[in-house]
C-alpha cells in the first residue's frame, strides 16, 4: 500500500471511530435526564416527585447545560474534542452513579442532576466538532443525523429500562447500568489530530441576527420536543395506560426517531440546499403530533407519538449541520450558539410543561407544547434567511 493510500486508510479509520464515539458520549451524556423522564413514575414512589417536580429536575440538568454552553464551545476548541469527550463522559458516570446511591431526596436527585448537566454540555459540543473535524464534508449529514440520534437512543434505553430493570431490580439500578456503560463508552473517544487552523480562522465569522434566530427557534422547538421524552409515559399512565405500555409507546416513539434522523441526515448529504427549509417542515408536521397526545384516544396517541417523535423531534441533526456548513471555521462555537437555545428550550419547557400539566390538564400543556413547535418552524424559515451568507 502507498503512502497515499495509507494516508486515506487512516483517515477514514478515524473518521469511523470520530462517528462512533459521537454517538457513545451523546448517549452517555444525555442519559441521567432521560432515565429520571422514563423512570419518573417508579422515582415518584420514593422521592415523591410530582409533574412539577419532575419538570423542576429537568428545568435544572438543561438550564445548567445552557449556561455552560458558550463557554464550553470556546474551551472545546482549545483543549479539542477528545480531552472534553472523556471529561464528559466520566462525569456523567459518576453522576449516575451518584443517582443510584445517594438521592434519597428529590433536593439530592436535583444537585447529582446539575452536575450531570455539565456532562452534557461538554459532550455534545466535543462531538459535534470532532465530526466536523474528522468526517468529510459528504458524509456530515447523516453522521450529524446519526450523533443526533444517540439522544432518543437515550430515551428508547430509558423506556426500556422500565420492565427490564425498574420494575424487576429498581429504579437505581438502571442509574448503576448507565454508569456502567458510560465507562465501555471511554474507551471508543479516539486521540485528537492535529488543528493546523490558526486560531484567528478558528474565531472568524460573526454571529450575526440570523443565528441567533435560530437559536431562538431551537429554543421554542426544544421546549416541546423535551416535554415529549420527559411526560410521554406520565400523560399516558393518567389517560389510562399501564406503566409497562407507557413505556412502549416512549420506546416506540424514540425508535421512529431515531430511523428518521439517520434518514434526514442520509437525504441531507445528497441535497445541495433547503435544509433549514426541511427543519421547519419537520416541525409543522410534529406540532400537530403533539396536539394528538392530549386527545384521550389510543389510536390518536399512537398517531400522535409517530407524528411527535418521528418529525417533530427529528430537527436536531439537520440543524446542527446547518449550523456547521454555515461556520465551517469553527464548529464547536458555532454549534454552541443553537445548543444554547436547545438547552435553554429544554429548561424552560418541561418546567412550564410540568406546571400546566398540574394545574390545568395534559391536554391543555401538549396544546401549548404543539404552538411552540409552530412558532419554532416560523423562526427556522426567517433565520434561514438572514443567516445565509
Amino acid at each position: 500500500m502507498t503512502p497515499p493510500q495509507l494516508l486515506n486508510a487512516t483517515r477514514r479509520r478515524h473518521a469511523a471511530r470520530a462517528s462512533v464515539s459521537a454517538i457513545t458520549t451523546t448517549v452517555v451524556s444525555v442519559m441521567p435526564v432521560f432515565l429520571v423522564g422514563g423512570l419518573a413514575v417508579q422515582i415518584s414512589h420514593d422521592l415523591g416527585l410530582t409533574p412539577a417536580g419532575l419538570g423542576l429536575a429537568v428545568a435544572v440538568y438543561f438550564g445548567v447545560t445552557a449556561i455552560g454552553s458558550l463557554p464550553v464551545g470556546a474551551l472545546v476548541e482549545r483543549y479539542g474534542p477528545g480531552r472534553t469527550g472523556r471529561t464528559a463522559i466520566i462525569v456523567s458516570a459518576a453522576s449516575m452513579l451518584g443517582i443510584a446511591l445517594a438521592a434519597r431526596s428529590l433536593t439530592l436527585l436535583l444537585l447529582l442532576l446539575a452536575a450531570a448537566a455539565t456532562a452534557n454540555s461538554l459532550g455534545q459540543l466535543s462531538s459535534n466538532a470532532s465530526l466536523a473535524r474528522s468526517v468529510p464534508p459528504h458524509r456530515h449529514g447523516l453522521t450529524f443525523g446519526a450523533k443526533q440520534s444517540a439522544i432518543p437512543l437515550s430515551t428508547l434505553l430509558a423506556g426500556v429500562a422500565v420492565p427490564t430493570v425498574a420494575l424487576t431490580l429498581g429504579w437505581r439500578w438502571a442509574f448503576g447500568f448507565g454508569a456502567v456503560l458510560a465507562v465501555v463508552a471511554l474507551a471508543l473517544v479516539p486521540p485528537d489530530q492535529p488543528d493546523h487552523r490558526a486560531a484567528h480562522e478558528r474565531r472568524r465569522g460573526s454571529v450575526g441576527g440570523g443565528m441567533l434566530l435560530l437559536g431562538v427557534a431551537a429554543a421554542l422547538a426544544s421546549c416541546a420536543a423535551n416535554s415529549l421524552s420527559t411526560f410521554l409515559v406520565d400523560s399516558s399512565v393518567e389517560h389510562g395506560m399501564s406503566p409497562t405500555a407507557a413505556a412502549l409507546a416512549l420506546t416506540l416513539g424514540s425508535a421512529l426517531c431515531i430511523m428518521c434522523r439517520l434518514l434526514a441526515g442520509w437525504l441531507a448529504d445528497r441535497w445541495q440546499r433547503g435544509h433549514l427549509g426541511f427543519v421547519a417542515g419537520l416541525l409543522a408536521v410534529g406540532a400537530v403530533g403533539t396536539i394528538l397526545l392530549g386527545v384521550d384516544s389510543f389510536p390518536a396517541l399512537v398517531v400522535g407519538v409517530l407524528l411527535a417523535f418521528g418529525l417533530g423531534w427529528c430537527w436536531p441533526g439537520l440543524l446542527a449541520f446547518s449550523v456547521v456548513r454555515l461556520r465551517p471555521q469553527a464548529p464547536a462555537a458555532a454549534t454552541s450558539v443553537t445548543q444554547t437555545g436547545v438547552y435553554a428550550g429544554a429548561s424552560v419547557g418541561p418546567l412550564g410543561f410540568g406546571l400546566l400539566a398540574t394545574h390545568t390538564s395534559y391536554p391543555v400543556a401538549w396544546m401549548v407544547a404543539a404552538v411552540a413547535m409552530a412558532l419554532a418552524a416560523a423562526c427556522v424559515l426567517l433565520g434561514a434567511r438572514l443567516a445565509s451568507p
